[in-house]
Formats: C-alpha cells, structure tokens, sequence
C-alpha cells in the first residue's frame, strides 16, 4: 500500500508518461491482464484509458485492474487512470 506521498510522487512522474493501454466494450480480460503485467514489470507505471463505449467507470476498471495485478492505484482522473508495481527483476522508480 503506498503512502499519500508516495503516491503524489507517483502522480507527478505519471504526467508525463502516454497512454499505453485502453479498456473497451469488452471490459478487461485475461489477454489484458497480462499484458498489464508484461507493461509493469517493464515499466512499473502505467497509464490506461476507459473509452466510452466501455460498460464500467475508470474507478471500476481500475480496481478490477489493480486486484488481479496486484498493482497500486496511483490515481483516476476523468477517463484515465495510473496504476503501480514495483517490478521484481529491474525496480527503477524511487517512491520515497
């Protein structure tokens, strides 16, 4: 679980990264997940968008995300959100 400051610091470095992923009408799957979990092992945060013919929330998609990741939620604004997982072979982001 990661502290309100960390997850600040989190916020602030997540302004600059893209949009890597999208959530659509099918919701979130298998194929999905683990291209989430290939994306955080590599990168450890990352940005995913909820399109509008999507039939959850970004907050909904987000949790479903974050429980079968096993990743933080970082943030959820309007259609995006940011999630976090310290990658277990090559961690460089510094949360402190």
């Amino acid at each position: 679980m990661l502290t309100s400051k960390q997850r600040a610091n989190l916020r602030k470095q997540a302004n600059s990264i893209d949009t890597i992923f999208q959530v659509g009408k099918d919701g979130v799957g298998e194929n999905l997940i683990q291209q989430l979990l290939d994306a955080l092992e590599a990168r450890e945060l990352i940005k995913i968008r909820v399109l509008e013919n999507a039939l959850m929330t970004p907050r909904e998609a987000s949790d479903i995300v974050c429980e079968a990741t096993g990743a933080d939620p970082v943030q959820v604004i309007g259609t995006r959100f940011v999630i976090y997982k310290k990658s277990e072979k090559n961690p460089r982001i510094v949360i402190d």
